[in-house]
């Protein structure tokens, strides 16, 4: 399989028109209309913004863009996965068709394909699920890989997400859908069954950290798609930064988001998706 490529983004955003949200339980999935954008490398996202008012307080003081995975790419059209926790995604989710959407995107290093004849394993958690959505698209686009999807939610209302991707095997906290627990414990099996495996996962950062000792132990390849609070996206203002095994720091925007896992120590309790 050739590595996939990624056209840089121009250094401008764009303003797009919202085609629609569509409910997920919890869940939303924000289309937009989005013909000139370069195509982007799974794993790579963009910075969001609201045309008209973005801003919370008396003064109405700007938020700042909020980073989304871009879960989605279909014909002229971006599709992003929100979930209502504070007041940016909140505006962002009560966005109706018509409406403006400033967008500056794809930015950041997405993943990499596996190697040949080996199995591609999906980790997701919460609304870490979003860039696997578009990874199983390019996976099986390309019908070269067998592809394993194993998705975990803290609840039912969560659980419905997993519509997103297809083909899931999910996991909840409270056992309302699928396997009661946790869901290394569904990964530990899949690895237990097949090693020839590679490892693709983006969730909150306990998740994640779980998720990168395993692979260790078993020596299995992984990578990490993670998040953290950004200010600008083009590794300005290093409020993404994690650190980096051996010394350093990574900068999530332009390092990652995707990161492979032996790069890193541990994953940093800021580097998760919100679970």
């Amino acid at each position: 399989m050739s590595q996939w490529s990624a056209a840089p983004a121009p250094f401008a955003r764009r303003l797009l028109t919202v085609l629609g949200i569509d409910e997920l339980g919890v869940y939303r999935v924000l289309r937009v209309a989005d013909v000139e954008t370069p195509e982007p490398r799974p794993g790579q996202f963009a910075m969001l913004a609201t045309a008209e008012r973005w801003g919370g307080g008396e003064d109405e003081r700007p938020y700042l863009p909020r980073a989304f995975s871009i879960a989605r790419r279909r014909i002229g059209e971006s599709h992003f996965l929100l979930e209502d926790v504070g007041p940016g995604t909140r505006r962002l989710c009560e966005l109706r068709e018509g409406d403006g959407l400033w967008a500056l995107g794809p930015l950041g290093r997405g993943f990499q394909p596996p190697r040949p004849r080996h199995r591609a394993i999906l980790v997701g958690g919460g609304v870490g699920i979003a860039p696997l959505a578009i990874l199983q698209d390019a996976l099986e686009a390309e019908a070269a890989t067998d592809v394993t999807v194993l998705l975990g939610f803290r609840d039912g209302a969560r659980a419905q997400g997993a519509a997103l991707l297809h083909g899931a095997r999910v996991a909840t906290d409270d056992g309302s859908v699928g396997h009661h627990g946790l869901l290394t414990e569904l990964l530990s099996q899949e690895l237990y069954r097949d090693s020839r495996a590679e490892v693709y996962a983006c969730g909150p950062a306990p998740m994640l950290e779980a998720v990168r000792a395993m692979c260790a132990t078993r020596d299995v390849p992984a990578q990490l798609a993670l998040e953290a609070g950004m200010a600008c996206g083009f590794g300005a203002c290093y409020g993404c930064a994690v650190p980096k095994r051996g010394g350093g720091y990574l900068r999530v925007c332009v390092d990652g988001p995707v990161i492979d896992a032996r790069e890193l120590d541990c994953v940093s309790e800021h580097a998760g998706a919100p679970s």
